[in-house]
């Protein structure tokens, strides 16, 4: 075949395709492969036909064979290009990016719209692929390209604008040059912006900002930005608002910081962020019940500030609302997950906290859980401070030995630690250990002297190690206000101290403040509640003790508050009040109804109000619960008598006297 042939047959081919007889421009293509087998275009027209015919494979072999020949020339990679694109093609999206590559290359010096539509389509499958980076980069080069073309300011901001859409997934991947390719596009569109200030440019500040807030290592350019939007949007409180929320994050409270919520709480008053500061600042100058507050507030605002709900626990722990504070690190746990960097340290504090808070609470399931918090701190092993959490943990737990195995521990590897000495007090203490205690508490006093429970523990064991130490006002009583003074929330302490004033100093007026002021920390210490009601009754003071009993029954759930329903229901059976008497009694008995010393008192209030037959049950009930309760058994007897039912009443009365033969009210029935 010559030269001549070649030609005609080639063209023969090209109409054969133009036409869609495919096989026909195969034996065309054949027929010159036989003369001339390194013909770059038979081989393309064989990829063109046998892509048509649904034959891939002959395709693409044909087409790479055309390349290897000429591997700078545009038709075999257009080809190779249409065939990857095809739908029925799977698994060569690898393949098609390294085409679209050398189209681009080819295309460069050459054809820029066909360069520009190439680009487009690597950087869509890219997109397809996740391939963030590689979609950065390939659209940094379309709009290098457009420059240099001296494209207008406002196609750029589009194309700058696109690359931030195509990008805004890639910061949950958080690699460090996309981001930065990502921060620069934004930077780029804002600056390329034609109307500033203005609605969209505004829209897209805040987009920055968000964006910028989700790279902890872009603090200095994040309050930058801020300050740079603030000036252009004085009005806006957003800004504000993520600094304040940077400056919780790193948990410090600069002048800055206070100067930023100051403005955004005068800009807004119902700001989330700006709330949470200000409860932050409360907590820090010690005013933990606003703190609480304010804190709690916030909170319903925002959902985007977890680390506030740690601060909200720290001032919950101060004001002693343990199991609260437990809630509150949950939910900084939960909003965290699994994380890393900043968040990974707020969440070891989290846990931290939340195990110390379940300490306090002090009862085995808490203790339990204390325990399963504290397993889950990385390195808390090796930490000294969470190995005697984990010490008081099982002690909660009645595990002793494993406590005093930390104990000692501890004391070896780490003595002038206070929490190891502390840790060996409170063991020696619960073993009645007192005097090994007062050493271990005085040790742990004089590593960490600020600590309120170390000296409400020393007190504790100078309270019950002996008479001497107990009277002694250098002993027990100083440790006692010292505690207090050092928490003036810590409820025991106050309980303690009106113990002293009441038993050793006989002062029943300081003994029933302390006795208050431990009640109004702790609603549920209901020692402090009757002594503070009791003394009040001997003071005289019917006013305060009906002032605390009424606000404790108004709280009260049912089936709760016994005490309290028990003594106002005998002041007003005393006070000539029994209906008011019986209803109080009642809700007594609710709360336990086993107290035989309740039924007794509810069957004297039914007596007094007449009501013969319900006063009979309730006395009997009270000598079935406690059969030496002879007085009930005698009102039983002389109920009987009154209502006539006098056989049982001897009976009952015989039963008195067989127990106590000189009973005189019964010898009279």
């Amino acid at each position: 075949m010559s030269n001549k042939e070649v030609k005609a047959a080639l063209k023969s081919a090209r109409d054969a395709i133009r036409n869609k007889e495919y096989k026909e421009a195969l034996k065309h293509c054949k027929a010159v492969l036989k003369q001339e087998k390194n013909n770059y275009n038979a081989w393309v027209f064989i990829g063109l036909a046998a892509a048509e015919l649904d034959q891939p494979d002959q395709a693409k072999g044909a087409y790479k064979k055309a390349i290897e020949l000429e591997p700078n020339q545009l038709l075999a990679w257009q080809g190779l290009a249409n065939l990857y694109e095809k739908p029925n093609q799977i698994d060569v999206k690898g393949d098609l990016a390294d085409v679209y590559q050398k189209l681009l290359e080819l295309y460069e010096s050459g054809d820029r719209q066909k360069w520009c539509d190439v680009c487009n389509k690597l950087v869509e499958l890219y997109h397809q692929e996740k391939k963030y980076l590689e979609v950065a980069e390939t659209w940094q080069k379309l709009i290098r390209m457009k420059q240099e073309e001296g494209a207008e300011k406002t196609e750029l901001h589009q194309l700058w604008k696109k690359m931030i859409q195509l990008l805004k997934d890639s910061t949950r991947n958080q690699d460090n040059k996309t981001g930065q390719l990502l921060l620069t596009a934004f930077e780029h569109a804002l600056h390329s912006a034609d109307t500033v200030p203005g609605e969209d440019h505004q829209n897209l500040y805040k987009d920055f900002i968000q964006c910028l807030s989700k790279f902890p290592h872009e603090l200095a350019r994040l309050e930058k930005a801020c300050h740079d939007m603030m000036a252009l949007y004085p009005t806006m409180s957003y800004p504000l608002e993520v600094l304040c929320l940077h400056f919780v994050q790193s948990g410090t409270l600069s002048e800055e910081a206070l100067h930023c919520f100051t403005r955004l709480l005068e800009m807004d008053a119902n700001s989330g962020p700006g709330i949470i500061c200000f409860g932050i600042k409360c907590l820090k100058e010690n005013k933990y019940k606003e703190a609480v507050k304010r804190l709690t507030e916030g909170l319903e605002k925002t959902n985007q500030c977890p680390v506030a709900w740690h601060y909200l626990a720290e001032a919950q722990m101060k004001i002693h609302e343990h199991r609260n504070a437990v809630v509150s690190c949950n939910q900084v746990l939960q909003a965290l997950g699994t994380t890393e960097g900043s968040n990974f340290q707020w969440k070891t504090l989290a846990l931290q906290l939340k195990a110390e808070a379940l300490i306090k609470i002090a009862d085995a399931d808490a203790a339990e859980e204390a325990i399963k918090a504290l397993e889950q701190i990385v390195d808390g092993s090796s930490d000294p401070v969470v190995l005697a959490l984990r010490g008081q943990a099982y002690l909660n737990k009645g595990l002793m030995d494993q406590a005093s195995k930390i104990s000692q521990e501890l004391l070896l590897s780490h003595p002038d630690l206070a929490e190891a000495h502390a840790l060996e007090g409170v063991i020696c203490y619960s073993q009645k250990n007192y005097e090994q205690a007062e050493k271990s508490f005085l040790n742990a006093i004089e590593r960490k002297a600020g600590t309120a429970e170390y000296h409400q523990y020393l007190g504790l064991t100078y309270w019950f190690m002996s008479d001497e130490t107990k009277k002694d006002k250098g002993k027990a009583l100083t440790q006692f206000l010292k505690a207090a003074k050092l928490d003036s929330y810590m409820g025991s302490a106050f309980c303690y101290l009106g113990n002293y004033y009441r038993d050793i100093a006989g002062d029943k007026t300081r003994a029933r403040g302390c006795y208050k002021k431990a009640f109004e920390l702790d609603e549920t210490d209901e020692e402090s509640g009757a002594a503070a009601v009791n003394l009040s009754v001997e003071l005289g003071d019917m006013d305060t003790a009906l002032s605390i009993l009424n606000e404790v029954t108004g709280k009260a759930r049912p089936g709760t508050a016994k005490w309290a329903w028990l003594h106002r229901g005998l002041y007003f059976l005393r006070t000539g009040q029994p209906s008011k008497a019986v209803v109080d009694l009642q809700a007594a008995i609710r709360a336990d109804p086993k107290d035989s010393n309740c039924w007794e008192s509810l069957g004297e209030a039914y007596l007094n109000r007449g009501s013969y037959s319900t006063a009979l049950k309730s006395f009997r009930k009270a000598s079935e619960l406690n059969p030496e309760l002879v007085y009930s058994i005698y009102r039983a007897a002389a109920l009987e008598q009154i209502l006539g039912k006098y056989e049982n009443a001897i009976a009952t009365y015989q039963e008195i006297l067989k127990k106590t033969e000189n009973y005189v009210p019964a010898l009279k029935g």
